[in-house]
């Protein structure tokens, strides 16, 4: 894989969908609109929005004021602390990271989280096309069983739906998916960007709502400083700590959304010129 330029979108719930939007129009708004990228990689919360901006049917303004307004009604899903100490034990009793993947997997497949049927409809309402792209959209997500990435587009066995379903299936919270006779889980389980998609483009900006790695799990930084090590102009966008203090407590309750999504747009002026160095020529 090789181009010229590439936006990565990381997961972080609901509130980095809002925040990430925020980001995009802020930076759109100042006359830098990354949404032109030669190639878009969404993991988690990121496939929502790179599905979104891809589809040539939002621009960054309209995506972003879907985030605004009451989220009364929507359901509210937990990362609590028992599902953390889960992944921290999992975590410690690995190997490597491939092992920590197959643990993780292991645990989706036993929880019960509900029927992937239910959960598909709730992210086919989220986007507005269910079809790929023409444009190059990478949509990331973790094999279950083997523990391996999945890098799906347009030429492979899964829709957009399912594939989107997949990133975002939080192991634990919602059920994993099935593609082609195989199951998957969250892409953020391997890392929060999977930035390493973009290897061999020129320029890359990543925005990332979850700074930080976790033992075997790599780091937005981590995975920027790579790409740069391998000649690309690099960006990382990370939450200012007013962004932070916006997710609030559970980044997976609608009611954060419009916060992180303002938030984003606050932060954005702050990037315009490290952004414009970035991706122009």
């Amino acid at each position: 894989m090789g181009g010229d330029t590439a936006l990565v979108l990381g997961g972080g719930g609901l509130t980095g969908i809002g925040w990430e939007t925020g980001i995009l129009y802020g930076l759109a708004r100042e006359g830098v609109d990354l949404t032109g990228a030669d190639l878009v990689v969404g993991t988690s919360a990121g496939s929502v929005v790179g599905a979104q901006l891809t589809s040539g049917l939002l621009t960054p303004q309209e995506l972003y004021e879907r985030q605004l307004g009451d989220a009364t009604g929507e359901a509210v899903a937990r990362f609590g602390p028992g599902l953390l100490a889960r992944y921290a034990v999992a975590m410690a009793r690995s190997r490597d990271a491939a092992q920590y993947r197959r643990r993780i997997g292991a645990m989706a497949l036993a929880a019960d989280t509900g029927p992937e049927a239910v959960r598909r409809e709730v992210l086919k309402a989220r986007l507005v096309s269910h079809e790929w792209p023409e444009r190059r959209l990478v949509v990331t997500a973790v094999d279950a069983l083997s523990g391996e990435l999945t890098a799906f587009d347009r030429a492979g066995d899964a829709g957009l739906v399912d594939a989107v379903t997949a990133s975002c299936a939080v192991p634990g919270v919602w059920p994993p998916v099935t593609v082609a006779g195989r199951r998957f889980i969250d892409g953020g389980v391997r890392s929060a960007t999977n930035a390493d998609v973009a290897t061999g483009y020129r320029r890359v900006v990543i925005v990332a709502p979850m700074a930080l790695g976790a033992g075997k799990i790599p780091s937005p930084a981590a995975q920027a400083e790579r790409l740069r090590s391998a000649g690309a102009r690099v960006l990382l966008i990370t939450p200012s700590a007013q962004s932070r203090k916006a997710f609030g407590r559970n980044v997976l309750d609608p009611a954060r959304r419009d916060p992180a999504a303002r938030a984003g747009l606050a932060q954005a002026p702050a990037h315009v010129a490290a952004a414009k160095a970035v991706w122009s020529d």
